[in-house]
């Protein structure tokens, strides 16, 4: 490990721009949806890129995109301090496509009138169709759109013209009629807008003459060449701690530096069932790497004894997490590099990315949370990837699908499930009533069709008789989530008879439970977590 180093920098192994001369750029003005409209971009097989609302023409211009879109955003266009584009980028002569508040934007920037509607609207919405071509080419006449937005455009310029309406937004779409500018009030980005991925293949592939050139197959290929490059001789780090992003990290490295590398998993006590056996049996056989399994369960469980607050066990974990690394990492000799799966998502959010959107909405550990005295030079291969494009990286790598397509586990592990103080005792029992919800799940071929399903024990107990006894044990919630994007989530509608085979198998088989209950609520005004 370098003692010269006292802050952690950044390998570039970011490929994923330079693997094509086509991209779309997505000016994000704070909106929720921003992620999601990249996301959809590259469904197109089109790279797509989420930078600052406030780049200059020069510096858009210079990143040769084929095309720009205008994010939403909660902002209205006429307050003080609303952010704002560089209006020279209208004249780049690059299509642009704004979407809700970058369509008011455009709107207000070339001559139109922006107002507050009497009401809020937010929901479905019948949207007609009056010019079927360009943005509308394929679709029918009236069409489902998802409406978000306490403004609208109330008059456009006469340079404008109105390719759709509905009944309450008579400029429900518009586009210039000299130059490639377009503009929507509704999302098409969300999956509530059934068509709205032809609107977007269409401004994609029709108005921006994108082609087919985003591979994630030439992702890998560039990647590993990348990382050989960069390591030479010198030995990587990579944390493993079961999910998706670790692994398929790992995965690349192997792949890129063989037996170069050395994983560490630190086993905190707060992992699924037989989750340290799963990790051990892949980066130990299948991919024979040097593993450092770290038994840290009674660090972890003192640090955290009688802690009921969300956010300290939160801290506490993580302290303690980057303490066991580090004491770790020091053994390895040769070790230059620290690899993480630090996702596109956490770049933008971190604001890490220098054209990326200026705020910082959190702090990931993956992107500067680590201490400046571990001295490692970060390498970050999957930093240009969302979640589903990881997943399919996953499986082109060779990784079982039983590894790349387990659903999503929070950091701090079974411990945000374990409502109230964690103990080893509460621990033992959250750990087989999940194995029997997520067990249960997959025997019913449900899992792929559910994003998240997992148990949380709760920090209250009720009466029971089982057999002719009392019992006051413990409850356990059961909570299935379906989702595209995790930022909004539906409870799933499992069938009642596999919600009964799972409440009978958990209160029979896990000693202490006497009651499940099923979570109903959505994500707003729930979260998918309970903590």
């Amino acid at each position: 490990m370098s003692s010269t180093e006292t802050r952690p920098s950044s390998a570039d192994v970011s490929v994923a721009g330079e693997l094509t001369d086509q991209r779309i750029l997505v000016l994000d003005f704070g909106s929720q949806y921003a992620q999601l409209i990249a996301r959809r971009v590259r469904e197109q097989n089109v790279y797509c890129q989420i930078v600052r609302h406030d780049l200059t023409a020069q510096r858009i211009a210079a990143l040769r995109p084929k095309g720009i879109i205008l994010s939403g955003g909660p902002s209205s266009v006429y307050q003080d301090g609303a952010p704002q584009c560089d209006p020279a980028l209208f004249d780049l002569g690059i299509p642009v496509l704004g979407i809700c508040y970058g369509m008011q934007l455009a709107c207000a920037a070339l001559g139109g009138k922006v107002d507050h509607t009497p009401s809020r609207e937010y929901g479905r919405a019948s949207c007609n169709v009056q010019v079927s071509d360009g943005l509308f080419a394929g679709l029918p006449e009236s069409i489902e759109v998802w409406m978000s937005h306490g403004d609208q455009v109330s008059a456009i310029a006469d340079e404008f013209e109105t390719l759709a309406a509905t009944s309450t937004c008579p400029f429900a779409a518009i586009r210039h009629r000299s130059r490639p500018i377009f503009g929507m009030q509704f999302h098409p980005e969300v999956t509530h807008t059934p068509l709205g991925s032809q609107i977007l293949r269409n401004f994609v592939r029709g108005v921006c003459g994108c082609e087919d050139s985003w591979r994630l197959s030439d992702f890998a290929d560039e990647a590993i060449q990348r990382i050989r490059g960069i390591v030479g001789d010198r030995r990587v780090i990579c944390g493993l701690s079961g999910g998706v992003d670790s692994s398929v990290v790992a995965a690349l490295l192997y792949r890129a530096i063989g037996d170069q590398l050395s994983c560490i998993l630190i086993d905190n006590g707060l992992l699924r069932k037989n989750e340290q056996s799963l990790v051990i049996d892949e980066f130990s056989n299948h991919f024979q790497t040097d593993l450092h399994v770290v038994d840290a369960e009674d660090r972890f469980l003192a640090d955290l004894a009688g802690i009921t607050e969300p956010q300290e066990k939160r801290r506490r974990i993580g302290h303690a997490f980057i303490e066991c690394f580090k004491d770790e990492a020091e053994k390895i000799e040769n070790a230059h590099f620290l690899a993480q799966g630090t996702l596109y998502p956490d770049v933008i959010e971190s604001g890490a990315d220098p054209d990326g959107p200026a705020a910082t909405i959190k702090l990931h550990h993956n992107v500067g949370g680590l201490p400046d005295e571990l001295g490692f030079e970060l390498i970050e291969p999957l930093r240009d990837l969302f979640k589903d494009e990881v997943r399919r990286l996953g499986l082109e790598l060779g990784l079982p699908e039983s590894l790349v397509w387990r659903h999503p586990f929070p950091g701090p592990g079974l411990a945000v499930r374990c409502l109230g103080e964690v103990t080893r005792d509460k621990l033992a029992i959250l750990r087989e009533a999940d194995a029997i919800v997520v067990q249960e799940i997959q025997d019913a071929g449900l899992y792929r069709e559910t994003s998240q399903a997992f148990a949380v024990l709760l920090p209250v107990q009720s009466v029971g008789v089982m057999g002719d006894a009392r019992t006051y044990d413990r409850a356990v919630a059961v909570r299935c989530v379906n989702t595209d994007d995790f930022m909004t989530a539906d409870w799933s509608h499992l069938p009642y008879d596999l919600l009964a085979k799972i409440s009978t198998r958990i209160i029979n088989e896990v000693k202490g439970i006497n009651r499940v209950c099923y979570d109903i609520s959505s994500k707003p005004p729930a979260t998918i977590e309970w903590e």
